[in-house]
């Protein structure tokens, strides 16, 4: 008989009929006349009751069903009496898949921390919590390659093995064939690139942004979903050494285009969640975050404030609060003081808008005051920055003058260049970390617990 998923037991229409469910035991409970098993296969936050009446079956046919344990059942599905669900099966046939040793097994039924559960990543995912987390997950990364495509954007896989430092900041992932132990060296006694696979240094992408400004000179408006890489030596919880970008960049876009585009694809993304995972993202609000569905309505509600950095300076500095690190003008600003902007001063979410020049990366278009540049951050409550990006300099003379200021080798990155040299337009782009996303729609405050295996400082397990 074909298997019925556990999400699809709740629908109504199956009531009476006979089903076939399998999924790995949360709990078993019971009497000497009937035990109850609690029964999760992850297509839902759920649990179904299987109900086993002992005239039917033997306590030993029954020993092996542990929390952890996978079986099959075949039964019929009725209403339940039972506090706490709609339905349950009353159980016909059994057939056990897979047993798990009570003394070994490490996810009992008990309150486990998410510190204990990182160190057990390969079972999490079977905990409630990171069911819910992984099935929002999933919901969000659909959600993103459907808001593109209905908008006739294309979505383009970008490098990530590449020469190119997008950002500039040199925190690489350095991609090699050579013998470590025993370095082929020129006469200067530097690494011989010459020998390695691709012939000169090379390493994994920081952002797929560079390539993406290609794609969209030429098809329009491109999306690029995809995992990047940093060699930031950040143990916080909000970096990983590893996580996906989404980063869309048009052609013959403005700032003013790239803010529209930015407000309403994080709006349709969020909607989707709570349209198409409520039961997960209430368990997580239950579990984790009381406000969550509050926060989450309240972004949907609100228009985004939008705002220049020396105004939002100009705020903070007035405002009397005391900050942990310092603000004035020309200073990066911090998680406390974006936070402030958006949870104490406006009560909603900000796009600061015309950083100084010196804190932004080179691609940027510059203003006519000589000091801006063009870029936008959107700010969120709880996390910041959520979102960055830029209207992107497409002067030619403009740009290679911001490369040599800032002495950043070029010498692989023509090709970059020449799209200024050959039908330049104006266009801009954003680039949204998938991870800071998930962080904000279930609630949860590390950015280890919403990704399935996470990449961290001196943590590559799994």
């Amino acid at each position: 008989m074909k298997r019925t998923k556990i999400n699809d037991l709740f629908r109504g229409d199956l009531l009476g009929q006979e089903v076939t469910v399998m999924g790995w035991v949360r709990t078993r409970r019971g009497n000497k006349h009937v035990q109850f098993v609690a029964l999760n296969d992850g297509s839902t936050i759920k649990n179904v009751q299987i109900v086993f009446d002992l005239q039917d079956f033997s306590d030993e046919e029954l020993k092996p069903i542990t929390t952890g344990s996978s079986i099959k059942v075949d039964g019929i599905l009725v209403e339940s009496m039972g506090k706490g669900q709609s339905v349950e099966v009353q159980a016909k046939k059994l057939e056990i898949f897979g047993t798990a040793d009570p003394e070994q097994y490490p996810l009992q039924k008990k309150g486990h921390t998410l510190e204990f559960l990182r160190e057990k990543a390969h079972l999490r995912p079977r905990t409630n919590t990171f069911g819910a987390v992984l099935r929002v997950r999933s919901a969000l990364a659909f959600a993103i390659h459907k808001f593109f495509q209905e908008r006739g954007f294309y979505y383009l896989n970008t490098p990530l093995i590449t020469a190119s430092d997008c950002e500039g900041a040199g925190a690489m992932f350095q991609v090699t064939t050579l013998n470590l132990n025993n370095l082929p060296k020129k006469e200067d006694g530097s690494v011989d690139y010459s020998a390695d696979f691709f012939g000169k240094p090379t390493a994994l992408t920081v952002s797929g942004q560079l390539e993406g400004e290609l794609g969209a000179t030429a098809l329009g408006a491109i999306y690029t979903f995809g995992p990047t890489f940093r060699a930031e030596n950040s143990n916080t919880p909000r970096h990983l050494s590893e996580f996906w970008m989404i980063e869309p960049e048009v052609a013959f876009f403005d700032i003013t285009d790239n803010m529209d585009l930015a407000e309403d694809f994080i709006k349709y993304c969020i909607k989707y969640a709570l349209d198409n995972c409520i039961d997960d993202i209430e368990f997580l609000a239950e579990h984790y975050d009381k406000e969550l569905v509050d926060r989450l309505k309240f972004v949907l509600d609100n228009e985004f404030v939008r705002l220049s950095y020396s105004d939002g300076v100009k705020i903070l500095e007035e405002s009397g609060h005391k900050f942990e690190f310092p603000v004035y003008w020309g200073a990066d600003l911090q998680s406390e003081h974006e936070r402030f902007l958006v949870e104490e001063h406006f009560k909603k979410p900000v796009i600061l808008t015309d950083y100084p020049k010196e804190i932004k990366a080179f691609y940027m278009k510059l203003n006519e005051d000589g000091k801006t540049v063009r870029a936008m951050d959107v700010l969120f409550p709880k996390i910041g920055e959520i979102i960055g990006g830029s209207e992107r300099e497409e002067s030619y003379d403009k740009l290679q003058k911001r490369i040599e200021e800032l002495d950043i080798p070029m010498k692989d990155m023509w090709w970059y260049l020449d799209t200024r040299r050959f039908g330049t337009v104006p266009h801009a782009g954003f680039g949204l970390g998938f991870e800071r996303l998930v962080l904000f729609v279930t609630g949860m405050t590390n950015i280890r617990d919403v990704i399935p295996f996470p990449r961290t400082p001196n943590n590559a397990e799994f």
